[in-house]
């Protein structure tokens, strides 16, 4: 396979694996990618599982057409990239090995051979010029061992990034992207989501072109996409809405239960409801459903004063890959003395972010009428949100939807006209209650002063505590006149046909503008609600709750240069260039700070 005029691919495909890791179901096969760079001096970048080490040497062969490789590049040392470097450097024994100091040391673990006498010791920063090609090397510790590397080919924009953007599955086999990357990431990567931030915040700086990782294919296209899910993931920040339930059951009460419940959901709204009974399920796809969506449902029996094996062991796998930023709610059964709930908030208290929704849910044996009427309050609380944005169900003069106007940050959202747009305020502030009068501040060089000053009309969209920095980055870090900030989002509108937020508000108000004042730098408009509702009651996003749990730290320590003070991008240098544009935040200079 060609991957540019200079990139060749050699890996293999395995069909023979059942069991990735021991535990991953991979019925697709799994592919151990494999890359050779034609260059004045041919660079191969990592090797293939042991099982399949003559079937990748006879693809070097095919491929090197009779000249002899200068470099192999490893970037990662799992046995399924790794364990073929023994049997490679014994056919090529004029090759340099090009690793990390870490990697060299688990070369000696797994090899007994170091390869002292034949090696380039490379890290951060380091870059190896091949001829026409200079490769960067850029540091990935944790993601998913300690010893990773990722390299960036100058030349031809193309990142080989490990183990980062892989998949279950071979590359003779087409499936979907999403599911199985997903699927791997959760598992495997999952519980290094900060680790997979900082590499991303390092990518963001590089035109990448081409994407090679060593699991699954290389990808050419939409390179967004791929980019957002990995953003979306690593930040635990759920990526669809809905409702997971995960149950055992040893007799079906709990089961019965189970699925009268999931049909309260339905009917109330909720917009996707995914079962999984935990003692027949995949485990990994019900741990990867609980991080995709952003409601979980734990219902399960008292067993042993504990609780049933198998939900024990699915809760271990969520807290072990940094469960977060969910609402949760429980259901326990027991004849006697049910203790199934204490047991889990437990085990979740190891989690962070998490809303434990009320009220927990007790049944005895069996489903009863006092049972089954807490199971209704719990599904109507669960589906407030979905309620609330249906036009047919929702409580459109709900007023105290002002009682979460604070010193807050907001989405104001408008529309001029041909497309809808968004901004990020901290300034609304009611000012009357007789009538209800709002007061919102908006700075004249923005777009949205431009368009509600002409159209008369707005939303406030009241953030609340679940909301991440995707959403600041999107509404506040780039111009309504340029970008559609909506483009690819799901659109829900109030009766005055603004867009207001499908996720991550508690509230929003529908604000006709009846009068404006001028503040020199901003504009005030005083404006009357024509429409309030309450989507739920997790707390209102104030702005010093963003700066202290949201708004990510910048990775200053050891560094030298500039940070910038809206998002923490750092740049290394020793003077920031006058025209300088921040690749995240795409604010310039003047919001930059010399790191002291």
């Amino acid at each position: 396979m060609e991957i540019t005029q200079d990139i060749k691919y050699v890996g293999v495909n395995d069909h023979e694996v059942d069991l990735f890791e021991g535990q991953y179901l991979v019925p697709n096969g799994m592919a151990y990618n494999s890359y050779v760079v034609l260059d004045e001096k041919v660079a191969v970048f990592d090797t293939v599982d042991a099982h399949f080490t003559h079937q990748w040497l006879d693809n070097l062969e095919g491929v090197f057409g009779g000249r002899k490789p200068s470099y192999l590049i490893i970037q990662h040392m799992e046995p399924d990239h790794a364990g073929s470097i023994a049997a490679f450097m014994q056919t090529y024994k004029e090759t340099t090995i090009v690793s990390s100091e870490k990697a060299f040391a688990m070369m000696g673990q797994f090899f007994g051979d170091d390869f002292a006498d034949r090696r380039l010791l490379v890290k951060e920063g380091d870059t190896l010029n091949t001829g026409r090609h200079t490769f960067a090397f850029v540091a990935a510790p944790m993601v998913h061992w300690p010893e990773v590397i990722v390299t960036y080919d100058t030349t031809d924009k193309v990142l080989f990034s490990a183990d980062g953007f892989g998949k279950f599955g071979a590359l003779d086999v087409e499936e979907d992207w999403d599911c199985e990357a997903r699927r791997y990431y959760i598992g495997i990567v999952g519980k290094y989501g900060a680790q997979v931030q900082a590499l991303l915040k390092k990518a963001a700086g590089l035109d990448i072109q081409i994407i090679c990782p060593t699991h699954g294919p290389v990808l050419k296209e939409n390179l967004g996409h791929y980019i957002k899910k990995y953003d979306l993931w690593s930040s635990y920040t759920p990526e669809s809405e809905g409702i997971v339930i995960a149950y055992t059951s040893i007799y079906g009460n709990t089961k019965k239960a189970v699925e009268q419940f999931a049909e309260k959901l339905r009917q109330k709204g909720c917009p996707k409801v995914v079962i999984h009974d935990l003692a027949r399920a995949d485990m990994a796809e019900a741990v990867e459903d609980a991080f995709r969506y952003n409601k979980l449902v734990l219902a399960t029996t008292t067993y042993n004063a504990e609780i049933f094996p198998f939900m024990r062991e699915f809760i271990t796998h969520l807290t072990e890959r940094n469960f977060q930023n969910r609402t949760v709610a429980l259901i326990e059964n027991g004849s006697w003395a049910p203790m199934a709930a204490r047991v889990m908030k437990g085990m979740l208290e190891k989690s962070k972010k998490l809303t434990m929704a009320e009220p927990v849910v007790t049944i005895r044996s069996a489903l009863s009428a006092e049972s089954g009427e807490k199971l209704e309050t719990l599904a109507a609380n669960l589906c407030q949100d979905y309620l609330a944005r249906q036009d047919d169900t929702a409580d459109k003069h709900d007023l105290t939807a002002l009682f979460n106007i604070g010193y807050g940050l907001y989405v104001i959202t408008s529309n001029d006209g041909k497309k809808d747009n968004g901004l990020i305020v901290n300034t609304v502030t009611q000012v009357t209650n007789t009538p209800n009068r709002i007061a919102v501040c908006i700075n004249k060089d923005n777009y949205s002063h431009h368009v509600i000053k002409q159209t008369g009309i707005m939303n406030i969209n009241c953030l609340s505590q679940d909301a991440p920095f995707s959403v600041f980055q999107n509404f506040g870090f780039q111009s309504g006149r340029s970008a559609d900030k909506f483009a690819g989002q799901e659109i829900l509108r109030s009766d005055n046909g603004l867009a207001f937020l499908p996720m991550y508000i508690n509230s929003f108000m529908s604000l006709k503008v009846e009068q404006y004042v001028d503040l020199d730098t901003h504009g005030m408009f005083i404006c009357s609600v024509t429409e309030s509702r309450v989507i739920s009651h997790v707390e209102t996003m104030t702005y010093t709750y963003y700066q202290q749990n949201v708004k990510p730290k910048p990775e200053t320590e050891g560094k030298k240069g500039w940070v910038c003070k809206v998002c923490g991008y750092v740049y290394e240098g020793d003077e920031l260039p006058e025209d300088f544009v921040c690749p995240l935040c795409k604010h310039g200079p003047a919001d930059f700070e010399r790191i002291e």
